[in-house]
């Protein structure tokens, strides 16, 4: 017969506590945050009680003071909070995990904005300091004041003390290893960095002003905020970005879960760098990480601002996040919320949401590409602009160009140039057409490019010097090539012995009298793969760069260069043909230039 016994497991404290201050917290700077978000609690606690009249005395002014005596090695926190007696201090403190804030919060429900969750953050203490002191005496009335001290080990001392006002005072004896938490300017940057936005005012030494910002915007209502204050406090946070953000959005909802912050627009423009530490993210005005990768898709990681939640799970150090359910509806929520207000920018103000399109286009452009549920909202906002500074949506465009810019294949060809000055011989040649040329010029284009003709197959994309003017739309009717085999031949062994690039080749084309004598052509597909191996963060070698050297049968020189029967002549005129449709290629570098130079002097003369 099988028998069943229970039992319970047994923690020794002499094997958890080195575990405890070892591995709970991987960075020991965190010791200062849990500490002050501790004392901020007792002063929340006190507050509480106040506006419930269960605490009717003279509150005083409620702040959490951090000095140093360097003399002594010691740190100190000290608040003006709730206070422990000797009973609260053996179960709040030398009750491993039990969390004084969870037992607050069970009596008192409404008390939302108290930090604490694990009851583990004072351990943290232990990281840096070799003995450390609680000096406590209770609101309550006849409390007599309580010293506790412990040296990191199990055993601890506790006896009566004489205090004479209410609250708590942390005392840390600074270990050898750790003497740099005594320098003003370490303990002052780390206060900056995890407390500046803590409900309660901080103050650092002797200095009365607060060190920190209790009352930050995004805790405020959207509504009582004017332009100002936004920007203000977006150079609060960004005290080294001198320019104004170029719009925001403020988050604020409190169901299916609790989410506050500001997320800002700046510049973006060409840059395609992810700032992986711009969004920082917050737990009831405590700082836990700017890691925030799994609450926000990469490509808002291009924004700048902060997030709050209490629902974001963390693990019981509160420096990472730990995946579940309410992160990816966070995300969601976030992403919506981020296409909701481009949509209504265009919306609201076309002619605004323009003007700031050159320096929002890359954020949108990546985001559509790289995230669906941005896609779905802003698919219908991105716009085309033109060569000329016009600005359309895909389907004002479509309806622009359709009927002229259609093919014989029916593709509607999307034109397009990424470097209008270099390429000014193309556009002029494509516009006297009528064609509209858009600009494509940022770095992420290649792939936006793409992502065009995946999602309409109707359209095509050929930038402007891709082809021959006659070539880049093609129409049922073409012109009448004007050589015969014979004389295709002869050009074609003349340009062969001038294209010296390997990777170049030659054709005849049937193309207008009037468009260039000899054209380089280089594949779009095969351009554009070059282009993203530009892009692609992992680097490696460009494709070789593949063109074609295109020869109009219909043009005048074309002919004049079969009917000359110098033969030194004959091969000047092809290379000058051939340096000159490399110079508008901008391919044309060293001493090929020099000698085109000269050669073009000579002529001259």
């Amino acid at each position: 017969m099988n028998q069943t016994s229970a039992g319970k497991i047994q923690v020794t404290t002499e094997n958890i506590f080195p575990i405890i201050k070892k591995f709970l917290y991987s960075d020991h700077e965190i010791f200062l945050r849990e500490l002050v978000a501790n004392a901020v609690d007792a002063i929340q606690k006190i507050k509480t009680l106040a506006d419930k009249g269960i605490e009717t005395g003279e509150l005083g002014d409620l702040f959490v003071q951090v000095s140093i005596d360097k003399e002594k090695g010691t740190l100190h926190i000290k608040d003006k909070g709730i206070g422990m007696t000797s009973e609260e201090i053996e179960r709040y403190i030398t009750q491993i995990a039990f969390s004084g804030a969870r037992d607050f919060l069970e009596k008192y429900d409404d008390a939302q904005s108290i930090i604490g969750k694990f009851g583990l953050g004072f351990y943290s203490a232990f990281m840096v300091a070799d003995l450390v002191e609680v000096k406590s005496r209770s609101y309550q009335k006849d409390a007599s004041g309580v010293i506790w001290s412990c040296n990191g080990s199990p055993d601890y001392d506790m006896a009566h003390a004489e205090i004479e006002e209410r609250g708590t005072e942390i005392i840390l004896h600074i270990n050898e290893e750790n003497k740099a938490f005594l320098e003003p300017e370490s303990i002052k940057g780390l206060l900056v960095k995890y407390c500046r936005f803590l409900p309660v005012s901080i103050r650092f030494e002797q200095d009365e002003a607060p060190i920190n910002n209790p009352t930050p915007a995004w805790i405020k209502s959207p509504t009582s905020l004017t332009d100002e204050e936004y920007k203000n406090f977006y150079h609060e946070l960004f005290p080294h970005q001198f320019e104004d953000p170029l719009f925001w959005i403020h988050l604020n909802v409190d169901h299916p879960f609790n989410l506050t912050g500001i997320l800002f627009f700046p510049k973006v423009k060409q840059s395609y760098e992810v700032k992986r530490n711009r969004i920082s993210l917050y737990s009831k005005q405590v700082f836990v990480t700017d890691h925030v990768e799994e609450i926000v898709p990469e490509f808002m990681m291009l924004l700048e601002g902060v997030i709050d939640s209490p629902d974001i799970p963390l693990n019981v150090s509160r420096s990472y996040l730990q995946s579940d359910q309410n992160v990816k509806k966070i995300s969601n929520y976030i992403t919506k919320k981020v296409a909701a207000k481009l949509e209504e920018m265009f919306n609201e103000n076309r002619a605004d949401y323009e003007s700031k399109w050159e320096d929002i286009s890359i954020f949108v452009k990546y985001g559509i590409i790289s995230e669906e549920k941005f896609r779905e909202k802003a698919e219908k906002r991105y716009l085309l602009k033109t060569v000329d500074g016009k600005y359309y949506t895909r389907e004002e465009w479509l309806d622009e160009v359709k009927a002229i810019q259609t093919d014989k294949n029916n593709k509607v060809i999307m034109l397009y140039t990424n470097d209008k000055l270099q390429q000014n011989a193309y556009i002029t040649r494509a516009k006297e057409r009528g064609y509209t040329v858009l600009e494509f010029n940022q770095i992420i284009d290649p792939h936006f490019i793409s992502h065009i003709e995946h999602q309409d197959s109707q359209i095509q994309c050929k930038r402007v010097d891709a082809e021959a003017i006659d070539q880049l739309i093609e129409k049922e009717d073409t012109p009448e090539c004007l050589l015969n085999e014979e004389q295709k031949e002869v050009l074609k062994k003349l340009f062969g012995e001038a294209v010296e690039n390997k990777n170049g080749t030659v054709e005849i084309k049937s193309l207008s009298p009037d468009d260039f004598p000899v054209q380089i052509t280089k594949p779009e597909f095969m351009r554009r793969m070059t282009e993203m191996q530009h892009l692609s963060p992992m680097g490696g070698q460009p494709a070789f760069e593949f063109y074609t050297v295109v020869i109009n049968g219909n043009h005048t020189g074309i002919n004049r260069i079969l009917d000359e029967k110098d033969e030194a002549r004959k091969m000047a005129q092809v290379k000058h043909y051939y340096d000159l449709a490399l110079l508008q290629q901008n391919m044309l570098k060293g001493e090929a230039m020099t000698e085109f130079l000269k050669r073009s002097v000579a002529m001259i003369h």
